[in-house]
């Protein structure tokens, strides 16, 4: 649970971290977008040159990201073998009783294993170079367009933000509740599924109570500080968007085009 890095900011002062949030918005968008469409290792290899890019540029260390990845290891592991086995293909390279791998069925589950390492890595570099208080600023201007229907975009905005601030915050109170059960003797590790269900039951419920006080102590530091949501509320730093942000989204958007354009290649 320590290792969770969604949500948490890392601030280097980097060209990254000074970039306009709304452009990097834009520019996980745009990367996730391009990921979801590409069908071959050159679009692929675009990308990761993309990604490393961005993590050296931000200055965050490499073991942050790294230590994302671990936590989807499981889920990576689940889809790679999923597409390895089930994928439709001509070409058997194995054949063992009902297992049968394919050429096909192994490059897919290789553009798939490298489709996710990609989007959480590049999704990453934005909540890591982007503090909660400008991801809010930058949903919220993003979604604008949105009130003139009468969508409470600042709610949606703020509701975001805090769901992923606090991520890592729970993550470490559950951490700290299993070492604790753990030194009262309990045991998650042994038994059938089903014992494993109910030995989680004694992390949850304290894990629960600890979210509804922490969710009532922030409602009423809100209240404390006079907060009444969007109305008549004023920006003391107003976003505004420089030449160096355009010129860091006309990259984005190259980079994105030339992922896409390689599946027609």
């Amino acid at each position: 649970m320590s290792r969770i890095t969604i949500g948490q900011y890392y601030p280097t002062g980097s060209i990254i971290h000074r970039t306009d949030p709304r452009v990097k918005l834009m520019g996980a968008i745009i990367h996730i977008t391009a990921l979801l469409m590409v069908n071959n290792f050159i679009g692929y290899a675009i990308a990761a040159v993309y990604v490393l890019a961005l993590i050296y540029i931000s200055k965050v260390p490499f073991k942050m990201f790294i230590r994302g990845l671990r936590n989807i290891m499981f889920m990576l592991a689940f889809a790679v073998v999923i597409n390895l086995l089930l994928a439709p293909g001509e070409t058997i390279l194995v054949s063992f009783f009902f297992i049968t791998i394919t050429l096909e069925g192994l490059l897919q589950a290789g553009q798939m294993g490298a489709r996710i390492v990609l989007i959480i890595t590049g999704t990453s570099v934005l909540t890591l170079a982007t503090s909660p208080l400008e991801l809010t600023g930058g949903i919220e201007s993003l979604l604008k367009p949105l009130k003139y229907i009468k969508v409470p975009v600042h709610d949606i905005a703020m509701m975001m933000t805090i769901a992923l601030r606090f991520i890592p915050t729970l993550a470490a109170e559950m951490d700290k509740i299993i070492k604790a059960q753990k030194a009262r003797g309990a045991d998650f590790e042994s038994g059938g599924p089903l014992k494993r269900g109910r030995n989680l039951i004694p992390i949850l419920i304290p894990l629960f109570v600890s979210a509804f006080k922490r969710a009532d102590e922030l409602a009423t530091a809100m209240e404390a500080r006079c907060y009444r949501g969007d109305n008549g509320r004023t920006k003391m730093n107003e976003i505004k968007i420089t030449p160096a942000d355009i010129l860091s989204l006309g990259v984005i958007i190259l980079v994105g085009a030339l992922i896409i354009l390689s599946r027609y290649i």
